[in-house]
């Protein structure tokens, strides 16, 4: 549900200027990691749902145990990563914050860091890192805070990209829960007042070549 949070109304915005969006999972869900199997084919239903409603021209998936890629060697993380980005060949990346209190961002946001370097994926002109609520703002790190500078206007999509999390069966909760529909009309009325928009996603821009 991440890609949601972090620029699900940005995505719906690449839809309806007719650009080819993609999605990455770097993980799933599996039966050694404490999950049920029902559980496990409903967040296979839930990603087909999810994924009709962006568009997407692809999924693609590489299986990594949700939860362990803080345990997984970062080498097979990067080749994966790095496949998937020759396959697609991206002109731009959505990526997690890399300071995000969840060990997962982390480590895919190191192993994006490492296969975009412009000669193993030359035809990536931009990378943005996207914020998302329950992860980004719970780091305890002084020196790691958020801080956007780019913005997105969201304001038509900010209505499905909350129907899209509703998706997600389990994900979202009653306010004061940060994956609640308070909390992200919320943070997006507070990126808009940073931008003169009612509603807009924010973004650290870290890498752009023109």
């Amino acid at each position: 549900d991440d890609e949601t949070l972090g620029c699900g109304g940005t995505l719906l915005k690449h839809r309806a200027y007719g650009d080819s969006t993609y999605w990455l999972i770097a993980t799933k869900m599996v039966r050694d990691a404490g999950y049920s199997q029902a559980r496990i084919q409903c967040r296979e239903k839930e990603i087909k749902e999810v994924a009709l409603r962006y568009g997407f021209k692809d999924i693609l998936q590489l299986q990594f145990v949700t939860t362990r890629l803080d345990v997984t060697p970062m080498a097979e993380i990067i080749e994966a990563v790095g496949v998937a980005i020759k396959k697609v060949k991206p002109d731009w990346l959505y990526v997690p914050y890399p300071h995000d209190i969840h060990t997962d961002h982390r480590a895919v946001y190191d192993a994006t860091a490492s296969a975009a370097k412009w000669f193993r994926g030359p035809s990536i002109k931009r990378i943005m890192a996207y914020e998302t609520l329950s992860e980004t703002g719970f780091s305890l790190d002084a020196d790691s805070g958020f801080k956007p500078n780019v913005y997105s206007n969201i304001e038509n999509y900010l209505d499905d990209k909350i129907e899209i999390m509703k998706l997600y069966k389990g994900e979202m909760a009653m306010f004061p829960f940060p994956r609640s529909e308070e909390a992200i009309k919320a943070l997006a009325a507070l990126r808009g007042t940073e931008a003169g928009f009612k509603a807009a996603e924010a973004f650290v821009l870290l890498r752009e070549r023109i």
